[in-house]
């Protein structure tokens, strides 16, 4: 990900000193648990705990020769401890490390990320009382079908966003799980004790049955769920896009003051920072199809996943984590027009009203066919010539024959459309 668009939280999870610090808070409690055990004396134990460290320039000198990162980081932590060195990494495998640490690593990024939507979904409830009775056309395939509430929109995306969070809370408690089981993930040399000490001192559970990795369907389903998440903001910047188009503008991104929309047109107000998040949500839904890809390992372990885990795991956290906080800052500054949403209620002379003529003619015993028959030659010659739909009601002897006139101009009220938004709301606390 590109470094200006990664925020100093994220920024810290995934820098090569975290990295490293998890690494050797992996070695340094198998350390401790070995000495439970007294296979690690208490004096190495101390002058482990004392002396452990590591710089990254000099993991990077070291493995410039091993070509193995592990190997480095042990060889440079070893030049820090001394003697005692020889009781670090005992009987562990690399993946042990370096599964296990990776996790710690996947759980904070996922609480950062529970944190930013948590904050989002805030703005969103935020924006859904203001606007709980602003009412605005419904559209359905882009047409104007009928009336509904602006607040009742940002309630869908609430909803939505408290459905994200639970679907990512149990992805991070999935992903967080680790390993201490050797090369094949049978304890062979070490204590499946070991494995469950580490782990609760780090936070994590011990996998009930690895081989020398972790099983990648946990990364794959937090992922995925990245995915998902990323396909929501996706949906709700389209529709803002959509609502700041010039020929609906009924909400916009705010424009803030020296901004620029277009190099050749001074006029424009583009809606880039939404246009940005449907963007990344690509590249969301392309690394979780890569992490999916990484499920089938051949036999107890392969290094197929490794490489590429190394960039699709850091760069989705940093992404998403990137595309909340913008997100979440573009709703809580969002322009909202309730004037041009009345204007694009009228817009279409009554047509939106069509659904309540045919059900009342359907009330006075006409059957449904001739009834939709008779309100549609009235709405397609509205459609057609721009005429208003309730006076050609009006004027339509069918259809007064069965309606009498104060009948039909109470079908023309809105607020018949907004008779349950309460109730809706109810379902919220609100």
């Amino acid at each position: 990900m590109i470094d200006r668009y990664t925020l100093p939280e994220m920024k810290a999870i995934w820098s090569q000193e975290n990295k490293y610090r998890k690494w050797l808070d992996v070695e340094i409690c198998a350390c401790e648990a070995l000495a439970e055990k007294g296979i690690v004396p208490a004096d190495a134990l101390r002058e482990i705990k004392a002396k452990a460290n590591f710089t990254v320039t000099r993991i990077d000198e070291i493995e410039a020769v091993t070509n193995h990162d592990v190997i480095a980081f042990l060889t440079c932590v070893a030049e820090y401890v001394g003697d005692s060195a020889k009781y670090i990494h005992l009987g562990l495998t690399s993946s042990d490390v370096l599964d296990t640490a990776l996790a710690v690593q996947i759980k904070e990024a996922g609480e950062q990320i529970l944190r930013r939507m948590k904050e989002l979904r805030l703005a969103l409830l935020e924006k859904a009382v203001a606007h709980r009775n602003t009412i605005m056309i419904g559209r359905t395939h882009g047409i104007h079908a009928e009336p509904t509430t602006f607040g009742l929109k940002m309630l869908l995306w609430v909803a939505e966003t408290e459905r994200n969070i639970k679907r990512m809370e149990s992805a991070v408690a999935t992903v967080s799980a680790g390993k201490i089981s050797g090369a094949v993930g049978t304890y062979a040399n070490i204590d499946p004790f070991v494995e469950a000490y580490v782990c609760r001192k780090l936070g994590l559970e011990p996998a009930r049955v690895s081989t020398q990795v972790l099983q990648r369907d946990r990364h794959a389903e937090f992922m995925t769920t990245l995915a998902v998440i990323g396909s929501s903001l996706d949906k709700f910047a389209t529709e803002i896009r959509s609502l700041q188009r010039t020929d609906i503008l009924e909400a916009e991104e705010f424009f803030k003051k020296g901004q620029k929309g277009s190099s050749a047109m001074p006029h424009k107000r583009n809606p880039i920072t939404t246009e940005r998040i449907s963007g990344l949500a690509r590249l969301l839904r392309g690394n979780a199809l890569v992490a999916m890809e990484n499920v089938p390992l051949w036999h107890e372990r392969d290094i197929s996943h490794s490489s590429v885990e190394r960039v699709i795991i850091p760069d989705s956290t940093i992404t998403m984590d990137y595309m909340l906080y913008k997100f979440t800052d573009i709703m809580q500054n969002l322009i909202v027009y309730p004037e041009n949403m009345q204007k694009n209620l009228d817009k279409t002379h009554g047509l939106i009203f069509s659904q309540r003529a045919l059900l009342a003619l359907v009330d006075k015993g006409q059957s449904r066919e001739n009834a939709y028959e008779l309100v549609q030659r009235n709405a397609m010659r509205s459609w057609n010539e721009g005429e208003d739909f309730k006076q050609l009601l009006l004027h339509d002897s069918e259809i007064t024959a069965v309606l009498p006139e104060n009948e039909i101009e109470a079908l023309f009220d809105s607020s018949y459309h907004l008779q349950y938004v309460d109730e809706i709301y109810k379902r919220f606390g609100l």
